[in-house]
């Protein structure tokens, strides 16, 4: 199975990544999807929402999805683009492709690589509040450990 993965700060071009578009003969369906960022996130209004990841876990991970994909039918590619940092309201975060045979092959796959991602790849996510679309990028995800400080030479040099 073709695979093709970028997370990227950049912002995702469709129309390129369609232009570069791979199938054979054999293959009858493509589904693509676009995760558009909304004007909400529960009942807040927002912004944008600030995307951060630990890279090589998450393409890591991205790839052991990738590995259980090609074992699901006649997959024949799956491309995959994630954003990272500020995506505003209204901009794609994700697009997914996935080639098949059939089109109920390509959807299942869509479908089960959005959701597996969800669940397993560390790519966080936090609302910027409408109030304050200006205010700095502020990472997600967990807080960095705090580093420890040296401990103090009990013998220091003269």
């Amino acid at each position: 199975m073709n695979r093709s993965l970028l997370i990227t700060t950049d912002p995702i071009d469709e129309a390129a990544l369609i232009a570069v578009r791979s199938l054979s003969a054999g293959m009858g369906a493509v589904v693509a999807f676009s995760g558009v960022v909304r004007g909400r996130e529960g009942d807040a209004s927002i912004a944008a929402l600030d995307y951060t990841c630990f890279v090589p876990m998450a393409e890591h991970q991205f790839h052991r999805l990738f590995d259980r994909l090609a074992g699901r039918g006649t997959i024949e590619s799956v491309r995959l683009v994630h954003r990272i940092g500020r995506v505003a309201v209204g901009e794609a975060s994700l697009w997914v492709e996935v080639v098949a045979a059939h089109r109920a092959e390509a959807f299942e796959a869509c479908q089960w690589l959005i959701d597996e991602m969800k669940r397993v790849v560390p790519i966080w996510k936090k609302a910027v509040p409408a109030s304050a679309p200006d205010e700095p990028f502020a990472p997600a995800g967990p807080a960095p450990a705090p580093v420890p400080s040296a401990p103090s030479d009990p013998n220091p040099a003269p």
